[in-house]
C-alpha cells in the first residue's frame, strides 16, 4: 500500500477532476506488467460490449498503440518513468521483427506473439454473452496507424525536456521506415473490424502524423532530418484529395465512401490541419450530433459485419472534448467532461463503453483507453482556452 500512496502523489494533477484524474493515473500503473513495462489495454477478457451478443474480447494484452497513447497520458502529469520503460519493450519487440513495418497490433506482456483465438464454450459468459474468449485475432491484422502513437509518445517526451537516446532516434527512424513502405496500403485500422482491409483514413492520418513528430524530434536532438518532408507532404495530399466528402461536409472514414466515424477526430487532434479549418469544424461537428448520444459517442454507426449494438466508448467521447476545445467550443467541451466524469462511478474505474438506453456499463474493466482519454481530457481543458 506504501508504494501505490508515495506513487499517487508523484504526478502533477490538473485543477480538473484531479481525483479521477490521479485514480486514472493509478490504474494506468496498474495496468502496466512490471517486469517488461508493458501496458496492458484491461485487466479482463470477454465482458460484453453488447449483452447477450457475442462482442465479448480477450484484452488482457499490449496493444503497442494504445500503450504509447496511455503512457504519452502519464508523461502530462509528470511521469516519464512508465513511458521509458514501454519503449524500452517496444524496442526489445522491434528487434525480434523482420522489419518494423512489420509491427503487430497486439503482444503478450512478455513481448510473445499471441496464440490462436479460442472459445470456452462451456462457460455462460457475463449475462449470457457468449463466447468466451482467449486470445484476440487482432494480433493478425495490419493496423498501419500504430506507428504514429509511437511517434507521438517519443514526441511528448521530448516537448517535456525529457532525456531521448540514440535509442529514441532509432525508434523512430524505424517507425518512419516502416509508414514509407506501408502508407499506402489498406489496412484494418484502429477498430479492428474482422473484415477485409480498406484505406482507413485514421491510419493515413497517424502516418503522417508518424513523420510529421519524428521531424520534430530530429530537431530536438539536435540532428533536424529534413528528408522526410517530402514524405509528410505527399501523405497529407493523398488524404485531403481522398478524404474529403462535400456531400456530407465532412472527412469520411474510409477512401471512397461517405461513412464517418469518430476516430477522424484525429485530424484536429493531430495537428493535421489548422483548428480553424472550416473542414475541421464541420466533421467535429457531424461527429457531434450523429454520433454522439448524450454522455457518450460511438465510434460508428455503419455494419461491422458482426450482430448486435455496442455502446459508446469513453474514448471517442474524450476525443470529442479535445476536438471541441481545439475549435473553440470550450463551454460544450466542459459540458461534455462533466457528464464523462459522471459515468467513473464511486470508485473512479471505467469501463470501455456505456450504454446511454439502459444507463449500464459495457466491455472490459478498467480500460485503459478510457482512463487515457480522461487524463488527456482533463489536461487540454486545464491548460487554457484552446486546450
Amino acid at each position: 500500500l506504501g508504494h501505490w500512496v508515495a506513487w499517487a502523489k508523484r504526478p502533477t494533477i490538473p485543477g480538473m477532476q484531479p481525483e479521477l484524474v490521479r485514480r486514472s493515473a493509478l490504474v494506468l500503473r496498474a495496468l502496466t506488467y512490471g517486469p517488461t513495462g508493458a501496458i496492458s489495454a484491461a485487466a479482463t477478457t470477454s465482458l460484453p460490449e453488447c449483452i447477450g451478443g457475442i462482442r465479448n474480447w480477450d484484452y488482457r494484452y499490449c496493444w503497442p498503440r494504445d500503450a504509447a497513447l496511455a503512457g504519452a497520458a502519464l508523461v502530462k502529469l509528470g511521469n516519464s518513468g512508465v513511458a521509458m520503460k514501454f519503449l524500452d519493450w517496444l524496442l526489445g519487440v522491434l528487434d525480434q521483427c523482420e522489419s518494423p513495418d512489420r509491427l503487430c497490433p497486439v503482444y503478450t506482456v512478455t513481448g510473445g506473439h499471441l496464440v490462436t483465438e479460442a472459445e470456452i464454450m462451456r462457460l455462460t459468459g457475463y449475462s449470457g454473452s457468449r463466447p468466451d474468449r482467449v486470445g484476440n485475432a487482432a494480433a493478425q491484422q495490419v493496423q498501419l496507424d500504430v506507428f504514429g502513437a509511437v511517434a507521438l509518445l517519443v514526441a511528448t517526451l521530448a516537448e517535456r525536456g525529457c532525456p531521448l537516446s540514440g535509442d529514441h532516434r532509432r525508434l523512430v527512424e524505424m517507425m518512419v521506415d516502416a509508414v514509407e513502405l506501408r502508407w499506402k496500403q489498406p489496412d484494418h485500422g484502429i477498430w479492428e473490424p474482422r473484415l477485409p482491409p480498406r484505406h482507413n483514413v485514421h491510419s493515413k492520418v497517424m502516418c503522417w502524423t508518424t513523420v510529421d513528430r519524428a521531424i520534430a524530434i530530429t530537431k530536438y536532438l539536435g540532428r533536424p532530418n529534413t528528408a522526410w518532408t517530402a514524405l509528410r507532404t505527399a501523405i497529407a495530399e493523398d488524404v485531403l484529395a481522398n478524404a474529403w466528402r462535400p456531400d456530407v461536409n465532412a472527412f469520411s472514414s474510409h477512401y471512397q465512401d461517405a461513412e464517418v466515424d469518430a476516430a477522424l477526430l484525429w485530424i484536429a487532434l493531430s495537428g493535421f490541419l489548422p483548428n480553424e479549418d472550416p473542414r475541421i469544424v464541420s466533421t467535429v461537428e457531424w461527429i457531434d450530433k450523429r454520433l454522439r448520444s448524450g454522455p457518450t459517442v460511438f465510434r460508428y454507426r455503419y455494419d461491422d459485419g458482426l450482430p448486435g449494438v455496442e455502446g459508446g466508448f469513453h474514448i471517442c467521447t474524450a476525443w470529442l472534448i479535445e476536438a471541441l476545445l481545439r475549435c473553440g467550443m470550450r463551454s460544450r467541451a466542459e459540458e461534455l467532461f462533466g457528464q464523462l466524469a459522471a459515468l467513473a462511478g464511486p470508485t473512479g474505474l471505467m469501463s470501455e463503453e456505456y450504454d446511454p438506453r439502459t444507463r449500464r456499463a459495457l466491455g472490459n474493466y478498467p480500460q485503459a483507453y478510457s482512463h487515457t482519454g480522461l487524463i488527456n481530457a482533463a489536461v487540454a481543458l486545464s491548460d487554457g482556452p484552446g486546450g
